[in-house]
């Protein structure tokens, strides 16, 4: 698995969808899976921001990851978001057949967010969700990477200011790299 982190608006799904296609791996948005759900309490929570209990989310994901039991690899788009997913994530990565093999910080800095998020106007982007989700993100996210350095799994930050392109191109030197993919795919 390769797990994304960023605020919202830093271009996770973007990346996860860019890397899906180039090598034929499984995209997976905690975010969009969540939206699919329809179960009224999740959406509602997410209109305002709000984290949505762990047990539904981790319940989401370990059955998509599931589904893609097939797939060379998984991204994570958006998942985890708070130490106790990362932590159940953790330990059941031998239960759902997949090794966390890098975790990809984009950095992207609050005005851009910001302006990048007014520019996507999705439904659950209104300014108090938006500011609410960066708190979360500034409050969660050394907790998280903490954790999977502690289990020997590679963080890396990517700067995710530039174009589409220049930002998969950092990336993909990342994964050549750690030996995830060969420099000729």
């Amino acid at each position: 698995m390769i797990i994304f982190f960023g605020p919202a608006g830093a271009g996770k799904s973007v990346q996860g969808q860019i890397l899906s296609a180039r090598h034929g791996w499984r995209w997976l948005s905690a975010g969009q899976l969540l939206r699919d759900s329809r179960d009224p309490q999740v959406l509602d929570g997410m209109l305002s921001g709000e984290l949505i209990e762990s047990k539904k989310v981790n319940s989401q994901i370990g059955e998509a990851i599931s589904r893609a039991k097939s797939i060379d690899q998984v991204i994570l788009d958006g998942y985890p978001r708070t130490l106790d997913q990362a932590e159940w994530l953790v330990s059941e990565q031998s239960n759902l057949n997949q090794k966390i093999q890098l975790v990809i910080v984009l950095d992207v800095s609050h005005e851009e967010i910001i302006r990048r998020l007014k520019i996507r106007g999705r439904v659950d982007d209104n300014e108090e969700a938006i500011e609410e989700r960066l708190n979360i993100y500034n409050r969660e996210i050394p907790r998280i990477t903490s954790l999977m350095k502690a289990n020997n799994i590679p963080v890396v930050h990517i700067q995710g200011k530039g174009t589409v392109g220049q930002v998969h191109d950092q990336i993909e030197e990342r994964l050549v790299q750690l030996k995830i993919v060969n420099s000729d795919e």
